[in-house]
């Protein structure tokens, strides 16, 4: 049967044929069709949308812990380093007054006092409340080391034990010899020590007494 001219043209579709959409001869899409389906293909589906914005917030809390711990390695290796330092700093000063000195007076595992090389006394004093240790002496009182969590004097004779590397212990204070300090001061770093302690010890003669 032939085909009407006003008939419109039509398209295989899905083995059906449907009317194809008409536009205006002068239109600037003349003669193409506009399909509904092609824009649901282009579209995302709400799956599609869950797992990307999933995948998306794993990788910036990946990011976001990757930066924290760099942070935090960083800053423990400064602390750790200017610890250190303060550490050596205060036993090398301690040390020299030590050596010096002419011979203890008065003892305990906080406190040491000497008898300078002037005759003077001269104190070295742990406080545990304020993690310092100070050297009090000519009526001043320095801060030698802070973040200080721990600290031990020990006083021994300069007889040493054989087959050791320990020395016996004095009848008397004044007869001390060898003294030996050990301390272990550390910071925090947001709220945690974070391996950042620095552990000092030492054993110094008095060479005057």
């Amino acid at each position: 049967m032939p085909k009407s001219e006003h008939s419109s043209p039509r398209q295989r579709d899905g083995g059906l044929w449907r009317p194809a959409a008409r536009t205006s001869g002068f239109g600037l899409f003349s003669g193409f069709e506009v399909r509904v389906s092609d824009f649901r293909a282009a579209a995302f589906t709400l799956p599609e949308v869950l797992v990307a914005s999933g995948l998306a917030l794993v990788v910036v809390l990946s990011l976001v812990l990757l930066s924290i711990f760099a942070s935090r390695s960083f800053a423990a290796l400064a602390n750790y380093m200017d610890l250190d330092q303060a550490s050596r700093l205060a036993l090398d000063k301690m040390s020299r007054e030590i050596r010096q000195a002419q011979h203890l007076t008065d003892y305990s595992a906080s406190s040491l006092t000497f008898q300078d090389r002037n005759g003077n006394p001269l104190q070295f004093v742990y406080d545990s409340q304020a993690r310092t240790l100070s050297r009090i002496g000519g009526g001043q009182t320095n801060v030698y080391l802070t973040d200080c969590d721990s600290l031990t004097f020990s006083n021994y004779q300069g007889t040493a034990i054989s087959n050791t590397f320990d020395a016996y212990e004095p009848a008397y204070v004044t007869n001390t010899k060898l003294v030996q300090v050990t301390w272990v001061c550390s910071r925090q770093i947001l709220g945690a020590k974070a391996n950042t302690e620095s552990v000092q010890s030492a054993k110094i003669t008095l060479r005057n007494h």
